[in-house]
């Protein structure tokens, strides 16, 4: 395991994107988050195609608050259906690792 824990969503503005990263941040809940370049999504919805723009974002955190950060991601987002997803990660360099622990410690 390499105590590194990746979960990636996406916002329908940058604004979102910031203003749930600074939060989840701040509550410990995510050592960083990288808010990504916009992206075009392409979905069905309500029998519907559509397309957005929005803002991909990677949060990190440890494992063991990788689903407190999911719910609360879930709790803050404002899409009715939101792609919350953990991402595995096979290794991460240890001095990061022992960083991002120190952040969610705080």
């Amino acid at each position: 395991m390499s105590g590194v824990a990746l979960v990636y969503t996406l916002f329908g503005s940058a604004e979102a994107a910031d203003r749930v990263a600074r939060q989840l941040i701040a509550e410990r809940l995510a050592a960083c988050a990288n808010m990504l370049g916009a992206a075009t999504s392409l979905y069905e919805w309500n029998g519907v195609m559509e397309s957005s723009a929005e803002v991909p974002v990677l949060f990190k955190t440890t494992p063991s608050r990788r689903d407190a950060l999911m719910a609360r991601i879930a709790a803050l987002h404002d899409y009715e259906v939101p792609a919350i997803l953990a991402l595995p990660v096979e290794s991460a360099d240890l001095a990061y690792a022992k960083w991002v622990a120190e952040q969610i410690a705080r």
